[in-house]
């Protein structure tokens, strides 16, 4: 099992989502660097579950503990330690899949591969896990403060902001419960959650992400390209089924007269179809990718599946679970953006020796 991401600056994560506790360590965070505390703990807060009453109400605090790495608020270079202690599990509400697989679940998988899983909330698959992500995501940003990493919901099932991000106020994301920029499409949002909630059902929906005040240069091609990190990074998420950036899918309906980025003077470019890479490299355009995201697994509904033994059953989902995952996904982009770009400046720093 491949349990970290990084090169120079990675996370290893461990926990389940009903074990004991959730964690990582950093390795790569450069030493002497005067830590936001309460940057980092704003930035759980924003993933953490039974913050509304449109998310899952298992109810989590998600304080970080800092074991080592960390001497009177400075990172000292050495492996960053941290955990996050479960405390509002409720395994009773899983063990009616004990021998059962949830449709478009990893439970068949797992199984199939290790001969063994943990059933109790989707175990290691689960999105539980992703708090580490976000502890090290907010790190990562503190290593390079002047990189703007800012993420949100852009559609929620086939409702859709029909705005790009130029056109959106940022400081409106967290005005709301579904992280959207436009207070009319969030109620929009809000209305088909709730509605898809009372059906004992769940929806996908789709995030956008800008890092902005990118410099120029970052990325290592040719199979390290900074699009594919990012790509890499974000299919690892749970729920994320694709990836897009600049132009993406719209781009291969283009004539090349169309979708050149025509060069100012200063090397910026008029139009930015590229999406702020070229070559697999930086081009210091913002850079701007939209993800997309399936619905929830689990869904309060009597579905057809099968047992370990093979038996078709019928199968309902108990528990507590987000109808709709997209709003608590908001800082999780954010935070895996953020790794991929302060591992790409610390790998710049070692392609010229002086």
């Amino acid at each position: 099992m491949s349990n970290s991401f990084g090169r120079i600056f990675k996370l290893t994560s461990f926990g389940e989502s009903h074990g004991k506790a959730i964690g990582g360590v950093i390795d790569g965070m450069p030493a002497n660097i005067s830590l936001d505390f309460d940057a980092i703990q704003n930035a759980l807060d924003k993933r953490r579950p039974g913050q509304s009453k449109l998310t899952t109400q298992r109810n989590e605090a998600d304080i970080v503990q800092f074991l080592s790495g960390i001497f009177e608020g400075k990172t000292t270079g050495t492996p960053i330690g941290f955990l996050i202690e479960n405390t509002n599990e409720r395994s009773s509400d899983y063990t009616h899949i004990k021998n059962t697989y949830r449709p478009s679940h990893a439970d068949f998988t797992y199984d199939k591969k290790y001969g063994i899983r943990d059933y109790r909330g989707g175990g290691r698959a689960s999105a539980r896990t992703t708090a580490s992500i976000v502890v090290a995501g907010a790190l990562a940003q503190q290593i390079i403060p002047n990189i703007n990493f800012t993420a949100y919901v852009n559609a929620v099932g086939d409702i859709k902001l029909d705005k790009d991000y130029q056109q959106v106020d940022f400081n409106q994301i967290d005005q709301n419960p579904v992280r959207c920029p436009d207070a009319e499409t969030a109620k929009l949002f809000i209305n088909k959650i709730e509605e898809t909630q009372k059906k004992g059902d769940s929806i996908g929906g789709q995030i956008t992400c800008v890092i902005q005040n990118v410099p120029i240069g970052l990325g290592e091609p040719v199979f390290d390209k900074l699009q594919a990190r990012l790509a890499y990074a974000m299919l690892n998420i749970p729920a994320v089924k694709g990836f897009e950036y600049g132009s993406g899918f719209k781009g291969s309906a283009m004539s090349g007269s169309k979708h050149n980025d025509i060069f100012n003077a200063n090397g910026s470019t008029q139009s930015n179809n590229s999406g702020g890479v070229q070559g697999g490299i930086s081009n210091g355009m913002d850079i701007y990718f939209t993800l997309a995201f399936k619905p929830t697994a689990t869904i309060l509904q009597k579905q057809q599946s099968i047992d370990n033994q093979g038996n078709i059953i019928k199968l309902e989902g108990k528990g507590r679970h987000d109808a709709c995952v997209v709003p608590r996904a908001v800082p999780i982009v954010e935070a895996l953006a953020a790794m991929v770009m302060a591992d790409f400046v610390l790998l710049q720093k070692t392609n010229k020796i002086l």
